[in-house]
């Protein structure tokens, strides 16, 4: 094996938790674009069919899941909770050696 493999002894853990968040969010995207890319076309191609296409209901999948999606990119990519976690972390330990 090659000796800058990472194993579980050596890699940074956060580090790694932030990559495999940072994976998901990228996959989660991909999924998120097939599928309103699906749903978009076929709302476009029954719709002209029939003489519906005003009414664009695949806004709403969009809308919901971008917004759930949104949330999976600052959780990703801000690291704001990690600050968070790591002021509150530096707060208790000031108090108990206080």
């Amino acid at each position: 094996m090659d000796s800058q493999t990472n194993t579980s002894s050596s890699r940074d853990e956060k580090l790694w938790k932030m990559a495999k968040r940072r994976v998901e969010f990228k996959k989660h995207l991909i999924i998120y674009t097939i599928v309103n890319v699906f749903l978009w076309c076929f709302w476009l191609f029954t719709g002209a069919k029939y003489g519906n296409s005003f009414f664009p209901w695949p806004a709403f999948v969009s809308l919901g899941w971008g917004i759930g999606l949104a949330f999976n990119f600052v959780g990703a990519y801000s690291g704001f909770k990690d600050t968070m976690i790591d002021t509150e972390y530096q707060k208790l330990k000031n108090k108990q050696s206080s």
